[in-house]
């Protein structure tokens, strides 16, 4: 980091009166991860990182350097709305490095920052817009979630009906304050579920934004004495909840928007069955795919239907419908924008891959159909890939073991913490 950088930085958190600095990074699960530090240590932390063991996180791929440092992301500095307006509280996003400098093979941001760069390198200017669903649920006496939602509100229901109204409110202005852009907030179809529809952005800035967005929605729903869900199936018996997400490519030629679209969704649909474990990642994902709305088959479509892809040839768009918000979202927007290059590459036709075949019904599945892919293994480290497949076996066996795949839900937790 050059010196003008650096004294940007510390002359901004003086001005702001910073007193605490939290430095964020996602494990290989996408569960966001923080240390916090003084203001007066950041000076320091931005030239020389701060080390942490590794060795103790889940996932982390247990290797045998274990003392990893975090560099502070200069363009990720946010303050946090929703701490104390005296001694605030501001929070960069880092890069993991190994002592010698070298970046860290479970850095998963930085995979998705070196992937981007390497596309704007070839004047590719590819963006994500997302459409992310939770549910709200009440907590007990004692502060305890439990499984009754905050209202009994339909799709689109308006309040008193929807009970919802004033909580998004809130989570729009914090997303607001930290820079995300949305396009809409509404109730969805289950009771007590809702989604918010972000407005397009660069990849890592959109992977970026769900990982803010999940943690404003628990901090907010905590404050307002309510649990907040990203499970795919917290109800058996009602919607699951979805990850949309569109990758387009900005500046196209209208001559060639329509072929693009098509590429792009012929590539992914080659890679689709490959990267389902990505992009579905808990045993009770499988419990959400294929019911009510949720797309199970392989196949694409232009118009309002289920369709597992829909292709906007109008704006050189792609909607994959197939993902939950239990992702990673760096993982899931790389294979999916390697996917979609991918097919505009090969010049692919998306009607040789339209096979109606059926996504994996389970997670077992899904990683069987992992562990065959090179496609996979090109787009992440081998070591990476490794880990999150055995990470992935332990899950299933335990679910399996269970004999309840609502066991998680029931919990109202991730597997992976």
């Amino acid at each position: 980091m050059d010196n003008k950088t650096r004294d940007r930085i510390m002359t901004f958190v003086e001005e702001q009166h910073v007193r605490f600095v939290k430095l964020a990074f996602c494990d290989i699960f996408g569960q966001l991860k923080n240390i916090t530090i003084s203001s007066e240590s950041l000076a320091k932390a931005l030239e020389k990182g701060v080390g942490f063991n590794a060795a103790s996180i889940r996932g982390f791929l247990n290797i045998d350097d274990s003392d990893l440092l975090l560099f502070p992301d200069p363009d990720t500095l946010t303050i946090l709305p929703w701490r104390p307006t005296e001694a605030k509280v501001a929070r960069f996003f880092c890069e993991i490095r190994h002592s010698d400098g070298s970046l860290f093979e479970g850095d998963v941001r930085s995979m998705l920052k070196t992937y981007e760069n390497s596309l704007i390198k070839d004047k590719i200017d590819l963006h994500a817009r997302t459409e992310i669903e939770f549910y709200l649920f009440k907590k007990d006496a004692e502060g305890n979630p439990t499984d009754i939602p905050m209202d009994r509100a339909s799709y689109f229901e308006a309040a008193p009906i929807d009970k919802g109204e004033n909580i998004r409110r809130e989570i729009c202005l914090n997303m607001e304050q930290l820079g995300i852009t949305y396009v809409a907030s509404h109730h969805e179809k289950g009771p007590g579920q809702n989604e918010i529809r972000f407005s397009p952005s660069p990849l890592l800035e959109a992977a970026d934004h769900l990982v803010k967005f999940k943690d404003i929605v628990k901090i907010t729903a905590d404050r307002m004495d309510l649990f907040a869900s990203f499970l795919p199936k917290p109800l058996f018996n009602e919607n699951g909840s979805g990850l949309a997400i569109s990758l387009s490519l900005e500046g196209a030629r209208d001559s060639e928007k329509s072929k693009l679209a098509r590429q792009m969704t012929a590539g992914i649909l080659r890679r689709i069955e490959e990267i389902t474990l990505f992009l579905n990642p808990i045993a009770n994902s499988y419990e959400r795919i294929g019911t009510f709305e949720a797309p199970s088959a392989v196949n694409y479509g232009l118009g309002n239907e289920n369709y597992l892809i829909k292709a906007h040839p109008e704006a050189a768009r792609v909607k994959v419908r197939s993902a939950d918000p239990s992702c990673n979202p760096y993982l899931a927007c790389l294979l999916l924008a390697g996917a979609a290059m991918e097919g505009v590459r090969d010049k692919l036709n998306p009607d040789d891959f339209n096979t109606g075949a059926e996504l994996p019904d389970t997670m077992n599945d899904a990683i069987k159909s992992a562990e065959k892919s090179d496609f996979v293994k090109t787009m992440i480290p081998e070591i990476l890939f490794e880990k999150f497949l055995q990470a992935k076996r332990d899950d299933w066996l335990e679910s399996s073991l269970s004999g309840d795949p609502m066991l998680k839900a029931k919990n109202m937790e991730f597997p992976v913490t």
